[in-house]
């Protein structure tokens, strides 16, 4: 029987470090692609890539019950309804000149303060040394508590959002054209 070793071999690091910096990696260049892409279907399709990396390391941190609802309710539910939202309301293409394409100097300054700030506060700050103890996550009382105490709220909740996509595309499918009376 083969067995892997604690630390990568040439690297020294251990594998949950190199799995840490694989996923925010992935994260960081997915949601890259969802700010910077120009067709608004494929951002949307980063954005679930994004949240897939995410949910990695909510796993990869020791909760897998945050990383199954990421999974279903991120990318389950709320990536497809945008996706249905945009693609039944809009063209694929979004327009060529946004007002926001001016302002690129403005957040490029904004970014690079918040860098500076991180920076300061990660090196200023004395991170310790010890992992802390992992806590395991009781499934089965979440899931019992969110079937029974908290159902009614869980429906209020589905049924509100899918009363603010059967508006939203009524709002985007109106026409705006003002009518006659002949038309009537």
């Amino acid at each position: 029987m083969l067995t892997i070793p604690s630390t990568i071999p040439l690297l020294g690091w251990s594998w949950n470090d190199l799995l840490f910096l694989v996923l925010t990696g992935g994260l960081l260049g997915s949601a890259l692609m969802v700010v910077l892409g120009r067709d608004i279907i494929r951002c949307g399709l980063w954005m679930i890539v994004c949240f897939l990396f995410l949910a990695g390391l909510y796993v990869l941190v020791g909760n897998p019950l945050v990383a199954g609802a990421q999974v279903l309710i991120y990318i389950g539910a709320i990536s497809v309804l945008i996706l249905f939202a945009v693609m039944l309301t809009q063209s694929k293409a979004g327009p060529a000149r946004l007002v926001f394409h001016h302002q690129a100097w403005a957040a490029a300054l904004a970014a690079i303060g918040l860098a500076i700030m991180l920076v300061i506060v990660d090196g200023s700050t004395s991170w310790p040394l010890a992992e802390p103890d992992r806590q395991a996550t009781a499934t089965s009382e979440v899931a019992s508590r969110l079937f029974t105490d908290f159902v009614l709220p869980f429906e209020v909740v589905s049924v509100l959002l899918l009363a603010a996509v059967i508006g939203g595309v009524f709002l985007a499918k109106r026409d705006d054209a003002p009518r006659s009376d002949s038309d009537l």
